[in-house]
């Protein structure tokens, strides 16, 4: 498949990915250490809801819109609330005649670049990489010259070893491909071991979308074989998987997350289910594919 940034941007796959991306931001600054942020395939950092890719697909109406018009319980509510201060954040002042919950103008959505941004403090760092020319010189405007973040024009493989190690002792490294290519899986295999081989002690977010469980499961069977203490999966499915249909499953694995966040996601998954798929069509997984003893 072919998973470009702008037709799904706020769907509810960047609902999922952008939570927990967040969750393990606002652990990190728990610690006065500064870390880094290393996003390959960041994009253009900035999405307009009422342009031409994401209106084709109003894939973000069942996504984000549905989440912020959605009645959050408290601890979910906390949990989910640096990531959706963030997007509202992003939207104000948009002219806008698009109102979600009654209230709220939705016209724009931040990318993992711009949600990572916001959660930087003065010591931390940012690396967007994306090798498509337009779109990163999109994501530098959109850092807004911003001395703690850059864009670099690279290719996302080659990033993971251009910038790890970083300088700092802590951070983590979203690798989140298109999918353009048919042995994308194997490629995010490669990727997290040459990685992880040179920097051991970050965490690491692996997205993917869901096709078919034979084809992740298989996926999930290769990285257990690879030897890394801590490996949590992800899933969350808006309806039910079919190859044949419109995209409505897709998983991260988290490699060194931090030891709170199993138990946020125990919170936080059941209400993105509820939220996302309320017609009771929604399923979730979160699951140890490695797990230290």
């Amino acid at each position: 498949m072919n998973y470009r940034h702008a037709f799904h941007a706020g769907n509810f796959a960047d609902v999922l990915k952008h939570a927990v991306l967040c969750r393990i931001l606002v652990y990190l600054r728990q610690k006065p250490a500064a870390f880094r942020v290393l996003d390959t395939h960041a994009g253009a950092g900035r999405f307009d809801l009422a342009g031409d890719e994401a209106t084709r697909t109003g894939e973000w109406r069942a996504g984000i819109g549905r989440l912020l018009s959605a009645s959050l319980a408290p601890p979910a509510a906390e949990l989910l609330a640096p990531y959706l201060d963030i997007v509202r954040q992003a939207n104000a002042g948009q002219a806008n005649d698009e109102r979600v919950g009654g209230s709220e103008p939705l016209r724009v959505y931040p990318g993992s670049p711009l949600i990572a941004q916001a959660l930087l403090r003065p010591q931390d760092r940012l690396v967007g990489c994306e090798l498509e020319p337009s779109a990163v010189t999109a994501l530098g405007r959109h850092l807004g010259g911003d001395r703690r973040a850059k864009a670099v024009e690279i290719d996302g493989w080659m990033a993971l070893g251009a910038y790890l190690p970083p300088p700092e002792r802590r951070g983590v490294v979203l690798i989140d491909p298109p999918f353009e290519k048919p042995d994308e899986f194997g490629r995010l295999t490669e990727g997290l071991v040459a990685a992880h081989r040179k920097w051991p002690g970050g965490s690491y977010m692996l997205w993917y979308p869901i096709k078919d469980y034979r084809t992740t499961d298989a996926f999930a069977a290769r990285l257990r074989q690879l030897g890394i203490a801590k490996l949590l999966r992800v899933e969350l499915a808006s309806a039910p998987v079919s190859p044949d249909d419109a995209l409505s499953a897709s998983g991260l694995v988290v490699v060194n997350p931090p030891f709170t966040l199993e138990g946020e996601l125990a919170v936080l998954l059941p209400a993105l289910r509820d939220a996302l798929a309320p017609d009771g069509r929604g399923s979730l997984r979160l699951d140890w594919l490695a797990r230290e003893k």
